[in-house]
């Protein structure tokens, strides 16, 4: 869990809103959707981190993750997937359209609300020293974070991709990391930096000679002589020409004028634009840029977009004749009961960490605006938010158990007809069953996570709703128990004995601790709901 401390208080809107700032770290792993999956699960376990976004192209090798909320829980869900990635991506291995520098390739803070331009660059400081210190990476600062002028420029920062990189780090001083150990590495290094919003906007030709897409390129791009905020490369993208580029500032340069010249300059070559995409968000303004140009719209007012008014209408609350769960665990209730293998325990267990989270908030929720309870009403909120941050991590859960037990059975189907397919076969079963333990192991850890929270509320909280602490706690414990075992079941099925017995070794401390927790926390429900004793 991230601690929200006096260091986020300045990050707050004179109109009381809370700072939300975006981040978008880039990977450099697009094939692999198991590694993939472990990178995003790491960010997705930070209580009041959203991810909005992930995109992975499989010609690039990489993957585009957005992530939004407060400062420092945006600052530590990076962290986790950084470190992720640095462990599960070797770089020596790794071949992409996209440049690159290392695993975790670059890692941006972008400002949404509430926090300035300067204060993300300090933002991204703390995460470059943390990481430097903590996982041994090397770092260097771009963008508006950049130590020296030479590293403004993502580029100039990543020249000669890894490989040059790798060459020099150790003996070629302008290569020193701003953190970290100046020695090469598997992992290679991370830029982190902070910037306006980009959008990454990629056009393709209907050619396969990536030739006219450099040139498209080079003609485009500012560095070129082209068109300011705009950076640009020709990449061949699944035997199709690309003209990938960053827009660094839409609304100085917007998508349709960069479009405009990409075609110009595309009929010079007997070529034309197939396509477009967008990586990853893109802002809405941009989109009605395009729009009033394209339609011609004269004297457009954006207020004129339905839209606009719907989301400002009051929500209705739901009805309270009809209790959702009924029709929301039916489908899931019948599938567990089906006969197949899938859902089952794990994603039973990652249910009944949702349900203690959806407990927990609503305590929380039930004590807030309370007088008797004012004292603790900030506190309250914050657990309102981490608990809601479980409870959508733990739901992501349930499907992916379910995913990791089927990549298990699908390896166990390899074929075995040679010596070579037996390998492969082995590797195989191997990375699934690693991936199918370290999911009920989250969950577990979530489910500590999640006890200690509520025995917070036991001591704090609304006394009239102790019976739902109480039984939030209760399954709590469930889940971790219900985890547990499935990590200790694909333990014994792991070749990897020393991750096996450390697996082994974590849950036995796991259960210790939340029975602890448990027994406690019934004391205190206990004692304020006014329960007689035994």
């Amino acid at each position: 869990m991230y601690n929200v401390g006096s260091s986020t208080g300045r990050w707050v809107m004179e109109s009381g809103m809370s700072a939300i700032v975006e981040c978008v770290p880039n990977f450099s792993e697009g094939r692999r959707s198991e590694v993939i999956e472990v990178i995003v699960r790491a960010a997705r376990g930070v209580s009041g981190v959203q991810v909005l976004s992930v995109s992975s192209d499989t010609s690039h090798n990489r993957t585009v993750v957005t992530l939004v909320g407060p400062p420092q829980a945006v600052s530590e869900a990076a962290f986790r997937s950084i470190a992720v990635a640095c462990k599960r991506i070797n770089m020596d291995e790794h071949q992409g359209e996209h440049p690159r520098i290392g695993a975790a390739d670059v890692v941006p803070f972008v400002p949404v609300r509430g926090i300035s331009l300067d204060e993300c660059a300090d933002l991204a400081r703390q995460l470059g020293k943390r990481v430097g210190e903590e996982l041994g990476q090397p770092v260097y600062l771009y963008e508006a974070a950049a130590s020296c002028p030479d590293r403004v420029n993502l580029a100039s920062v990543r020249r000669g991709e890894y490989e040059q990189w790798k060459a020099e780090v150790a003996t070629n001083p302008d290569r020193r990391p701003d953190y970290g150990p100046a020695e090469p590495k598997g992992s290679g290094a991370t830029v982190i930096g902070a910037r306006p919003f980009l959008i990454a906007f990629n056009a393709y030709l209907n050619t396969s000679d990536v030739e006219v897409a450099q040139r498209i390129a080079r003609s485009i791009r500012h560095i070129g002589g082209g068109l300011r905020y705009v950076k640009a490369l020709g990449l061949l993208v699944e035997g199709q020409a690309q003209v990938s580029m960053n827009l660094t500032n839409f609304e100085k340069t917007p998508i349709f004028r960069v479009l405009e010249m990409i075609r110009s300059e595309a009929e010079r070559y007997g070529q034309a634009i197939t396509h477009t995409e967008v990586v990853g968000l893109v802002p809405e303004a941009a989109l009605v840029q395009s729009a009033q140009w394209y339609l011609q719209l004269h004297g457009f007012d954006p207020e004129q977009i339905l839209e606009h008014h719907v989301r400002t209408l009051p929500r209705q609350a739901p009805p309270v004749k009809e209790e959702p769960a009924a029709a929301g665990l039916g489908p899931f209730l019948d599938a567990v009961a089906g006969g197949t293998a899938t859902p089952g325990g794990g994603s039973v267990a990652a249910l009944a960490g949702a349900l203690a989270s959806a407990l927990g908030a609503m305590v929380a929720r039930l004590t807030i605006g309370r007088k008797k309870y004012a004292a603790v009403e900030d506190q309250m909120k914050e657990l309102t938010a981490q608990l809601d941050g479980h409870r959508a991590a733990l739901t992501s859960s349930v499907t992916e158990d379910s995913a990791a037990y089927q990549a298990v059975m699908a390896a166990f189907k390899m074929p075995k007809d040679s010596v070579e397919a037996r390998k492969a076969r082995l590797g195989a079963v191997e990375s699934a069953t690693v991936r199918a333990g370290e999911v009920p192991l989250q969950v577990a850890r979530t489910s500590l996570e999640l006890l200690s929270l509520l025995e917070t509320l036991a001591r704090l909280a609304n006394a009239n709703a102790m019976t739902d602490a109480g039984v939030g706690a209760q399954m709590a414990r469930a889940a971790l128990e219900g985890a547990a075992l499935n990590v200790l079941v694909n333990a014994a099925g792991l070749r990897d004995t020393a991750l096996a017995e450390r697996w082994r070794a974590e849950v036995a401390t796991l259960r210790t601790e939340a029975g602890a927790a448990v027994s406690r926390i019934e004391t205190l429900v206990r004692e304020r709901g006014g329960f007689r004793s035994e």
